[in-house]
């Protein structure tokens, strides 16, 4: 490879791994071109994008991004999956599980998480988890939750309220409407019981 394109490769890996929150490192050796096409397409699926290249290159590019934790996992041919911002990392950690145990050949490694290195074992720990959308839909439920409960604590009395107020309008339905006799006769009442309290004054 000549310089120029070494320099090209560890530009674009730099903005890569300045991009990338999440990525996977997994030792590829023994692997075959068709088995990395074939993982390259499925986490292409998932959102990642995977790269097999140089370590010394790699190395370059970790140390001009700030990528220090990603140092560390750099022992022996390393194949890395970006994640991208719209990339499932659930779904990528299982895809790269699942080519570990077909091929058994595969090794992961670990990765960078926001800045920091974890191992293997989180990595399939990940990877055992609900697909993203149905992990949401779990804690958005586990959110909501708590909210219907005040919902129906507040509404409790309202509704309290509302049988009161059905209640006193069938008891005036069922008392029926004031007659005109009734409302003259209470008006001419009151206006006797008024000319008597003029005529004692």
């Amino acid at each position: 490879m000549q310089k120029e394109d070494k320099e090209r490769v560890v530009a674009e890996l730099t903005e890569k791994l300045r991009r990338s929150e999440t990525l996977f490192v997994a030792d590829y050796r023994g692997l075959t071109m068709p088995q990395i096409d074939a993982l390259r397409g499925r986490l292409i699926e998932q959102g990642a994008r995977l790269s097999v290249v140089k370590n010394t290159l790699t190395r370059r590019a970790a140390e001009a991004a700030g990528a220090d934790a990603l140092l560390a996992l750099l022992e022996g041919p390393s194949a890395i999956a970006f994640i991208e911002a719209d990339g499932d990392m659930v779904a990528v950690a299982k895809a790269l599980a699942d080519s570990a145990r077909d091929t058994k050949v595969l090794e992961i490694r670990g990765g960078v998480m926001q800045g920091r290195e974890i191992s293997a074992a989180d990595v399939e720990e990940l990877a055992k988890l609900p697909p993203f959308d149905v992990l949401r839909g779990q804690v958005l439920a586990a959110m909501i939750a708590p909210l219907n409960n005040l919902l129906a604590l507040v509404n409790a009395p309202l509704q309290g309220l509302y049988g009161l107020i059905d209640a006193r309008i069938e008891q005036l339905q069922a008392a029926g409407p004031v007659s005109d006799t009734e409302v003259s006769d209470t008006t001419e009442t009151t206006e006797i019981q008024e000319e008597e309290t003029d005529g004692s004054s």
